[in-house]
């Protein structure tokens, strides 16, 4: 009996364990305070995951997919056009035979598309037109690219439209440049440079090196894409790590496209010279998809330490917004007061342990209602402070400018169609505001980062304790 209670316990326990070891790992692990490696992991895996799972990232590769074959034609023609002037074209043609080697029917029939499409884009009165609709469908499908990655960085602001402009064109032009250029080297090193070597030994190098090209040509591609086109400050060592990671990824995938492609001739007698589009349509999300988890991971990893699920801005109630939005605006202040350098959000959040995603939320707020703005630091990012007189302003002015910013043509139709209800709640809701008149943001009390920390180390030593 008392070795079947003993037993009992154990088990008891170890489930408790694995329960409390669950809890952690999914929530817990943000309230820990520790920046030790097996956080900073266990929080990069965590919020990998989720916001792989939260942000719709399959709907995002699928509305990529859709533009990238309405930019098909488009891109291939900008990437033939430029080939033409480097003398490539038949070697970029080859390079696509031998991407599609079952599909020789379906790529002829797409390169006389795309000759046809620069034939009428360079003729007559349609040489303007068509040059405008080639660069708006390849500009706009990097618009959505932009979209995305601002979406799963929690960027609220895109760039100008002379920025996006200057910067999409740029991109369409040298990345095609850079490829060709990329397959011009490999031609003279394949070609000249071991004809020409005098050491026979160093052939196999050589060979390597033109192996391993491809590979480095897509990290470098992957890199690029996360440190540039997010409207934001990304740190080059997270943009690099992902963009190895997707690299490997993006080369398996390809390998298994280039092989299945066997597999669909069985297809043609339903499909004819179109049994390849399946499969081509499959790998364009697949890919797309690669490209945003590499762009998840970026994220993940540069933000491990500023984010916090509890804090998550979705559920987070109008009394939380109002909390947040008065500890930013009276750090804000209290910098600005001490002379001291702005704080970006980024550090308002590690440095006050505040949830990223509620602080870029909070801060666009304020933006709004003119009561910051950001300025260059050194360093090239951007600070945040004070855009109105501290001397007098009072926590109920805050809180009235906060609560005003957005749309206000429906509010004065609801008063017009309810004036009584509103004639007894505006009063109500002006004594609110006034009973905070003398209480002055720049005297609000805040605690120093260091007890903070110190504040969360105590309180996650406590529930080592009882667990």
């Amino acid at each position: 009996m008392k070795q079947s209670k003993k037993q009992n316990s154990k088990i008891l326990n170890l489930v408790d364990y694995i329960k409390n070891r669950i809890s952690y790992y999914t929530s817990g692990v943000w309230s820990d305070p520790r920046q030790t490696m097996g956080v900073r992991i266990l929080r990069t895996i965590n919020l990998s995951v989720n916001s792989f799972l939260d942000r719709g990232l399959q709907l995002r590769s699928m509305s990529l997919t859709y533009s990238t074959v309405l930019a098909l034609v488009p891109a291939i023609a900008l990437l033939v056009a430029i080939g033409r002037g480097f003398g490539l074209q038949s070697y970029l043609q080859d390079e696509l035979y031998n991407i599609f080697p079952s599909q020789h029917q379906a790529i002829t029939a797409a390169l006389s598309f795309v000759e046809s499409y620069l034939n009428e884009a360079s003729q007559g009165v349609f040489v303007g037109a068509g040059i405008i609709f080639l660069l708006w469908t390849v500009i706009s499908l990097l618009s959505c690219i932009e979209d995305a990655f601002n979406a799963i960085w929690d960027i609220k602001t895109q760039r100008s439209l002379y920025r996006k402009i200057s910067d999409y064109i740029s991109i369409c032009l040298i990345i095609p440049v850079l490829m060709i250029c990329s397959s011009g080297a490999s031609i003279f090193m394949s070609t000249t440079i071991q004809d020409n070597l005098y050491f026979p030994f160093l052939s196999p190098v050589v060979n390597v090196l033109l192996e391993f090209a491809p590979f480095f040509l897509c990290w470098v591609a992957f890199s690029l894409c996360y440190l540039l086109i997010p409207n934001t400050r990304v740190e080059i060592k997270y943009a690099a790590i992902s963009g190895i990671i997707c690299a490997i990824v993006f080369q398996i995938i390809q390998l298994l496209f280039v092989n299945g492609q066997i597999y669909v001739s069985k297809y043609n007698a339903i499909y004819g010279s179109f049994a390849f589009l399946p499969l081509l349509l499959i790998w364009l999300q697949l890919s797309w998809l690669i490209l945003l988890a590499g762009c998840v991971l970026t994220y993940s990893m540069q933000n491990v330490f500023t984010f916090n699920f509890n804090g998550n801005s979705d559920t987070l109630s109008i009394q939380g917004w109002h909390s947040i939005a008065l500890i930013v605006m009276c750090v804000i202040a209290k910098i600005f007061i001490k002379g001291e350098k702005p704080l970006t959000r980024e550090e308002i959040a590690v440095k006050y342990s505040l949830p990223i995603r509620t602080v870029n939320s909070v801060i666009e707020k304020l933006h709004n209602a003119g009561l910051i703005y950001r300025v260059k630091l050194d360093n090239g990012s951007f600070g945040e402070v004070p855009a109105i007189e501290l001397q007098g302003f009072t926590v109920g002015a805050f809180l009235e400018s906060i609560d005003n910013v957005g749309n206000k043509v429906i509010v004065a139709d609801l008063q017009f169609l309810y004036p009584k209800l509103f004639e007894m709640v505006n009063p109500i809701e002006k004594r609110f505001y006034e009973s905070f008149s003398t209480l002055l943001i720049r005297d609000m009390p805040l605690p120093d980062p260091a007890q903070i920390h110190s504040l969360l180390i105590a309180r996650s030593q406590k529930a080592e304790t009882r667990n």
